[in-house]
């Protein structure tokens, strides 16, 4: 299959997973805790089922990292490619019934993000993108190119963590950064705005944060002409040991 074919499957399947969430939201839901005391939901365990069902029928050839049957002991053994999958991102957002939500599928190769998908349900957006080639949106069933934009004259327009914030961090990089708007939000729909050209920053400088966490979005922005580097300027890899990151900053086009 080649990475068009890919993304195709990669975003039939982040939109199935998205109305499953949504059909979960409307019938109802109890928010369980796992052993890191995260929030996890029916929501995103169906969303997780679907997705990894679906890529080992398809790709039976390339493993699924997903982050529910991490949790629960399931590693698979990762080779040059493999498939990252986030089935509910922001599943805070979700339980305070918020729309910052997204569906995260990526492919990983040669331990960077190639090709990526977000789906926000509750918004009706999917993005889409593979490296080198541009990045989409797709809403009410119509497909746009969208761009990472440089940023504007009148300063940086800043996205920050609303439940995961590292206010000392953050201010002391953007110290000598000229920052016009700051925008918290919750999950990598983040990367989404980046990609589309709203915002034009966001460190994210504590270490720990999971790679299926930022490998779909990193591939939709750098797709868009962004780019995601580690806090000492290089790129953000994948396949590290236990999937964790260190920090990051994600920037729009430069």
């Amino acid at each position: 299959m080649t990475h068009t074919d890919l993304l195709a499957l990669a975003t039939r399947l982040a939109r199935e997973a998205g109305d499953a969430i949504e059909a979960v939201r409307r019938a109802g839901f109890a928010i369980e805790r796992k052993g890191d005391a995260s929030p996890v939901t029916a929501a995103d365990r169906l969303a997780e089922g679907i997705i990894t069902e679906g890529l080992r029928l398809a790709t039976p050839e390339i493993p699924v990292v997903a982050e529910e049957a991490f949790s629960a002991g399931e590693v698979p053994a990762v080779q040059e490619r493999f498939w990252l999958v986030d089935p509910l991102d922001g599943t805070k957002e979700f339980a305070a019934g918020l729309d910052e939500y997204v569906v995260c599928i990526a492919l990983i190769e040669g331990g960077r993000p190639v090709l990526g998908v977000l789906a926000a349900p509750a918004r009706g957006s999917v993005y889409g993108g593979i490296v080198g080639t541009g990045a989409w949106i797709e809403e009410g069933g119509q497909r746009r190119p969208i761009q990472a934009r440089r940023a504007p004259p009148e300063g940086l327009h800043l996205l920050d963590s609303r439940s995961h914030r590292d206010a000392a961090a953050t201010e002391a990089y953007c110290a000598n950064l000229s920052i016009a708007e700051t925008t918290r939000m919750g999950s990598a729909l983040k990367f989404a705005w980046m990609a589309e050209g709203k915002a034009d920053l966001m460190p994210r400088l504590s270490a720990g944060i999971m790679e299926w966490d930022t490998a779909a979005g990193q591939a939709v922005l750098e797709a868009a002409g962004g780019r995601v580097v580690d806090a000492e300027g290089r790129p953000l890899t994948y396949g590290k040991p236990g999937f964790r990151n260190p920090g990051f900053v994600a920037w729009g086009a430069m």
